[in-house]
């Protein structure tokens, strides 16, 4: 049998295997992932979430992370899809 000679790639923090807790915090400090997929997969809203996140972190992180989560559309799916429509429209209204 021959071995994968393809080195790992590591990542600074891997996907928990387990969907808990751990893998709500994680999921709430990725950029990709949107409220609505971690109530999808957990169970969470968005408010419980915040209030794990508040209760978990230390004040700093907390503020840290709230302060990424408002200023980013993408953690709401609604906001990000009407992002991406505007900047499509403004693109196909300078097309020739």
């Amino acid at each position: 049998m021959k071995k994968n000679n393809r080195p790992l790639t590591k990542v600074k923090n891997p996907e928990p295997k387990i969907i808990n807790e751990n893998w709500v915090i994680w999921a709430a400090w990725a950029d990709r992932i949107t409220f609505e997929e971690i109530r999808e997969k957990s169970g969470f809203t968005e408010g419980r979430v915040i209030k794990l996140m508040r209760k978990s972190l230390k004040p700093s992180s907390f503020r840290l992370w709230r302060k990424r989560v408002v200023s980013q559309s993408i953690k709401h799916r609604k906001k990000f899809e009407l992002s991406r429509k505007l900047i499509r429209q403004k693109i196909d209204k300078y097309k020739y």
